[in-house]
């Protein structure tokens, strides 16, 4: 693979459902990874870097419209392209 193309810069606040005013898709053209308190997380459904937030599912619940539930846990949180 060819690493010419530049990648955009990753948000401050980042969703991957495409219903969100945060999704933005150019970003998931390209791996994403996660560091949340120094461990890489590959479960991570949002994350805002400035407030110290990701959200991930909270086991098997789904809401009344088959969405996951979300947990929102802070701490030290970082965001980068592999």
């Amino acid at each position: 693979m060819n690493d010419t193309t530049t990648k955009p810069e990753l948000p401050d606040h980042l969703s991957i459902d495409p219903r969100s005013k945060f999704h933005v898709p150019a970003v998931f053209e390209h791996e994403v990874a996660i560091k949340f308190n120094d461990k890489e997380r590959h479960d991570v459904e949002e994350y805002c870097i400035s407030e110290g937030w990701i959200k991930v599912p909270a086991g098997k619940a789904l809401d009344r419209k088959g969405n996951p539930m979300l947990i929102k846990l802070k701490g030290k949180v970082e965001a980068f392209y592999r």
